[in-house]
């Protein structure tokens, strides 16, 4: 199972657009989930890399299309998130000329769990 394989697996329904602008999007993590196998053994905690990869493709879902991450700007991990938590993604993209600006604050049971900010530029 891939990284981006084990992301759709984890997406608890579709994105749903708020009234501000923003994309939500949960995701929960199966315990069985081979991620969990080697990051960390007796400790399984999700890769930051994930946090990233699900902010990028919320970004992809919301605004329709293919993107690459050209700038990682910010990746601040406030906790860990371990198996089974569902994990709360809330995404705002400021479209620029040359590049899409994604910044996403991940929450579990209301507390923050991360935030990441990107800068996209669409695949060719």
């Amino acid at each position: 199972m891939t990284l981006l394989d084990s992301i759709r697996a984890a997406r608890l329904g579709e994105p749903q657009p708020q009234p501000d602008g923003a994309t939500v999007q949960e995701f929960r993590f199966a315990a069985d989930d081979p991620v969990f196998a080697g990051h960390f053994p007796g400790h399984p905690l999700l890769p930051g890399i994930f946090q990233i990869e699900m902010t990028r493709g919320l970004a992809e879902s919301a605004l329709g299309g293919a993107f690459v991450v050209r700038v990682v700007t910010k990746a601040k991990f406030l906790r860990p998130i371990i198996p089974g938590e569902t994990v709360r993604v809330e995404l705002k993209c400021t479209l620029k000329p040359d590049t899409i600006h994604a910044r996403a604050r991940l929450t579990v049971i209301g507390q923050s769990a991360g935030e990441v900010l990107l800068q996209l530029a669409r695949a060719t």
